[in-house]
């Protein structure tokens, strides 16, 4: 008997699906035997997100990402009690301001989306960063910066020469040593000590004839400054 059109064609779209789904399966097999399930979990989730961004795109839904705020750079350290914290946010938008992960204070972005806080350190390191709110919507955490508040002076003990020494003949330098903190700088006459890894310094200075004066600094990352002035005489 013969077939008509239509179930000729019927039985023509059957073959060609069963074809394209073993080669689908033998894609998978591939995969699976090549690079593991990792990929064909990952190609899943693709397909997910794919048509679920498809999804979001064609709905009215309103966008509940907003973008987090940008801190300008603020120093490492600083001998001042306060800090001024400016940066850029979306503009109209509500930005609030966190010290060590406290909320410390809130403002609202200019309509160029800049804003500004001005506000008191604890003493040691403080994590600062903020965030955007509008709404109910929040942003993530902007980029951070530690602040390190120091407004105790460096120790500075100096060792050799002792005030008043004298030095003769083939004696015509002075070999200024001393200790200070970690992390400070010292310098002798205006020139720089050498610090070894226990915080000691030492400096060799050549003397002139009659008094010489010795002035020695020690400058901490704030800018705190500890002074030792020393005289020294030298006879030819």
């Amino acid at each position: 008997m013969r077939r008509s059109r239509l179930a000729l064609k019927t039985e023509k779209k059957s073959k060609q699906t069963i074809i394209l789904a073993g080669i689908g399966i033998l894609i998978i097999l591939f995969l699976l035997v090549k690079f593991g399930t990792s990929v064909l979990i990952g190609f899943s989730v693709f397909l997910g997100g794919t048509k679920a961004q498809t999804v979001d795109t064609n709905s009215n839904s309103s966008v509940t990402f907003i973008p987090a705020p940008v801190l300008n750079p603020l120093p490492n350290a600083t001998n001042s009690a306060q800090v001024v914290v400016t940066g850029k946010a979306q503009a109209g938008k509500t930005v609030y301001l966190y010290i060590n992960s406290s909320q410390q204070d809130s403002t609202q972005s200019d309509s160029n989306g800049n804003f500004k806080f001005v506000e008191a350190l604890s003493a040691g390191s403080n994590n600062v960063e903020a965030k955007t709110v509008d709404g109910s919507k929040t942003s993530d955490f902007s980029n951070s910066y530690t602040v390190n508040y120091i407004s105790k002076a460096p120790s500075l003990t100096v060792l050799t020469p002792s005030d008043g020494q004298s030095f003769s003949k083939d004696q015509n330098t002075a070999t200024v040593t001393g200790t200070t903190d970690p992390g400070v700088s010292v310098t002798v006459n205006g020139y720089w000590a050498v610090l070894d890894e226990n915080n000691n310094f030492s400096y060799t200075l050549p003397l002139q004839n009659g008094d010489n004066q010795i002035k020695v600094i020690a400058t901490d990352q704030a800018g705190n400054k500890t002074e030792k002035d020393l005289k020294v005489t030298y006879s030819q």
